[in-house]
Parts: structure tokens; C-alpha cells; sequence
């Protein structure tokens, strides 16, 4: 089977869609596919990565974010998908890479699938974070009846529209969007085990906080800073924490918004801001040392560093909506209105008030039943691929 992705969002210095990409490319050739992943750049060259292809399209950059481009012309796209003839495009962006995908005509009779992988929810990234504090998100979502209207005439253009979870497959039907195919991604949970807890490390991390107590709680976030994340919204809610019993919050990241946060960090109690850890072994020590993971974003459509952490057997503070409240359980878990620092510090307060053990044998039980690992998404993903083949070929299943 022959791959395209045009994967708009993908980027050298980027974070989630860069490790699935390349995740992708060596779970493609270790199953003997060839894959080729389009990306915007600033140049365009072709060069080999992790076993696959990455072929880079000049296009201009995004203002706010210069780590990233945007596809503009089509023809030079189709052109190489002329040249491939691939078995199955993948468009995974909603915006110019999407309609590139799935108005390339094809030639030689080819019968490509192509599949929308529904990567990131636009109305939940931006507007439902800077609007629900006036409006909800059930009005938001029908402010932006436009957007769906315009979404699901992109998804009409593609075989099957792939999506992280039941729970947002869901959420797409509501809006008319009925070819959603849910496929869990996955994370290498071996790495992240609680055997690789440091006690010394935690009250190293503890005191870069400000909090000086052993016995207190450590809570650690992982998260790109942007506006999404509502980090502000969880340096808040410890600070309110720490009016009744000294707990820190350790956030790991970077990005956009980076000086708003350290200004946030500097000006209330109990948070220090790390920074990014390109070290994986040394996160998989962070979280195995915390007392417990705290996640701001409602917005994401799997939540991968909630998954790394319920690996790590952490108890979770997430939103109640969202890919962390899909993998969040009563048994280890207390959910928050988003985006209300309020709401997040007494959802704090009630975790602190439970039993430390029962949570943790909850959230590894949770993990084993819950998380995968990236080649098992992927192969359930070119499974799933190879069957929408047959189908489009007129074959049955078992030829």
C-alpha cells in the first residue's frame, strides 16, 4: 500500500503532530507500506526520514507562529500525487491541505482513498476557549453553524473521515458529519513507568515551585503554551490551592504564548515554568516522581500526555469535555469546568482529600485497558485502509 499524507501541520520543531508523523513513517515501513508525507515548508526538497519520505512544499509561514506553514498552491501538491499514484491520500487538516486532498482529480484511473483525519476541532481550539465564559459551549457550537456547514461539505469530498475517539465521532454526527471511523491513537506506555519514580527528584521539583514542605503534592503539566492549553487557568487554580495547603504545579512546555505565562507564573503562588523536555527519559522520571498530573486543554482530540501519565499511574485534574475527559475514570480522576480556576482548584481539593494508593492501582489499571500503543493505532489504521481499498476495487474482504 502506497500513503500519501498531506499533513499541513506538521513541522520540525513542533510537538504531538511531529511525533505521530514520524511514529507513522516507521510503522509504515516496519509493515512493508511506503509512505510519503507532504508537508509546508519554507523550501521545497524531498529528503528520507525514519524509514518514509518527507516531501516539502514551499509556503508562506503563519504570522503568529513561524514554526509552521501554510499550503497555498494546489498544483504542485497534485502534481506529486500525480507522480505517486498512491492507494490512500490522507488529508489532515481542515483548511488548505484538506481541500488539496480531496480535489486532486486523479489520472491513470487511479482509485485512491482518500480519508480525512480529523486532527484538531477548530471550534474548540479557538473559540470555545476565548468564548464560553460568555456564551457556553452548546450556544458557541451553534454560533458556528457555518463552520459545520462547511465541514461537512470538506467531508462529503472523502472516503471516510478517521477521528481519535468514539466520543468525537460523536460529536461530529451531531453536526451531520456521519463517516466518522474512530481509531484510538497510542503512545509507548513502557517508557513511562511508575518504577521510574525519584523521591529526591520530587522535592528537587517541589522547591523549584517555592514549595519547601516534603509532604506536599506535586502536580505536572505537559502542554504546548498557546492559548488552547488555559494555562493561566491552572497556574490560578494552585495558587488558590496553596491559601489552604502548600501543592506545586511543574509545567513542562513551550510556545506561542510563553511570556504570558511566565508573567502568570511569577506573579502567583506555586508554579515554575520549565520549559520544553526534549529528554524523554527525563520527562518519564518527571511524571513517575509527581503526585499527580493537572491539564488544562478541553480542546484536543486525544489526549497523549493524559495517556503518558495514567502510564506513569497518575491521578488526573482535566476539563470535563474534551481527549482527557475520555480518558479520565471516577476511580483516579476529578474533572473541572474549563477554563474556570475555580472549579480546577476545588476539583484539586477533592483529589487531595482521596487515597493516594487506590488511585494510583486504578490509573495503571486504567491504562492497561485504555491506552495502545502506536503501532497497534497504526496498524489498525492500515488495516482499516486496506479494507476501504478493497471496497473502492470492488474486491471482497477475502480475496
Amino acid at each position: 500500500m502506497k500513503l500519501v499524507d498531506i499533513a499541513e501541520f506538521y513541522s520540525d520543531q513542533g510537538g504531538g503532530v511531529r511525533t505521530y508523523i514520524h511514529q507513522k513513517l516507521a510503522a509504515a515501513k516496519e509493515a512493508g507500506h511506503d509512505c510519503l508525507i507532504i508537508a509546508p515548508g519554507p523550501e521545497t526538497r524531498e529528503e528520507e526520514r525514519e524509514g518514509g519520505r518527507i516531501q516539502w512544499v514551499e509556503a508562506p509561514p503563519i504570522p503568529l507562529d513561524k514554526r509552521y506553514h501554510l499550503f497555498w498552491k494546489a498544483d504542485e501538491i497534485h502534481r506529486i500525487l500525480d507522480r505517486e499514484q498512491p492507494d490512500v491520500i490522507e488529508g489532515s487538516s481542515p483548511w488548505r491541505g484538506g481541500w488539496i486532498a480531496a480535489s486532486w482529480p486523479g489520472n491513470k484511473g487511479s482509485k485512491a482513498v482518500k480519508s480525512f483525519f480529523f486532527h484538531q476541532d477548530p471550534v474548540a481550539v479557538y473559540p470555545h476557549t476565548f468564548l464560553d465564559g460568555l456564551f457556553g459551549i452548546e450556544t458557541i457550537d451553534r454560533m458556528f453553524f457555518w463552520f459545520w456547514a462547511y465541514l461537512r461539505k470538506l467531508a462529503r469530498s472523502f472516503d471516510t473521515t478517521i477521528v481519535a475517539g468514539d466520543w468525537l465521532g460523536e460529536r461530529l454526527k451531531k453536526f451531520g458529519i456521519g463517516n466518522a471511523h474512530a481509531i484510538p491513537l497510542g503512545i509507548d506506555g513502557t517508557a513511562f513507568s511508575p518504577e521510574r519514580k525519584s523521591e529526591g527528584l520530587r522535592r528537587e521539583l517541589l522547591e523549584k515551585c517555592g514549595i519547601t514542605d516534603p509532604d506536599s503534592r506535586l502536580f505536572v503539566t505537559v502542554s504546548r503554551h498557546h492559548p488552547e492549553k488555559r494555562i493561566g487557568c491552572m497556574i490560578k487554580a494552585i495558587d488558590r490551592v496553596n491559601r489552604i495547603r502548600p501543592a506545586g504545579l511543574y509545567i513542562i512546555g513551550d510556545g506561542p504564548t510563553r511570556r504570558s505565562v511566565d508573567r502568570q507564573a511569577g506573579k502567583y503562588r506555586g508554579s515554575f515554568v520549565a520549559g520544553f523536555e526534549k529528554d524523554r527519559d527525563k520527562l518519564a522520571q518527571i511524571l513517575a516522581s509527581a503526585d499527580g498530573m493537572l491539564h488544562g486543554s478541553a480542546a484536543e482530540t486525544y489526549g497523549l500526555v493524559i495517556a503518558e501519565g495514567l502510564c506513569a499511574g497518575l491521578p488526573l485534574v482535566v476539563p470535563s469535555i474534551g481527549g482527557a475527559a475520555d480518558l479520565a475514570e471516577p476511580g483516579y480522576a476529578e474533572l473541572y469546568r474549563a477554563g474556570d480556576s475555580t472549579d480546577c482548584a476545588d476539583a484539586l481539593q477533592r483529589l487531595l482529600l482521596r487515597d493516594p494508593e487506590d488511585m494510583h492501582k486504578a490509573a495503571l489499571e486504567a491504562a492497561g485497558r485504555k491506552v495502545i500503543t502506536p503501532l497497534e493505532h497504526f496498524r489498525q489504521l492500515f488495516q482499516y485502509y486496506e479494507t476501504l481499498i478493497k471496497k473502492k476495487n470492488g474486491q471482497k474482504e477475502n480475496d
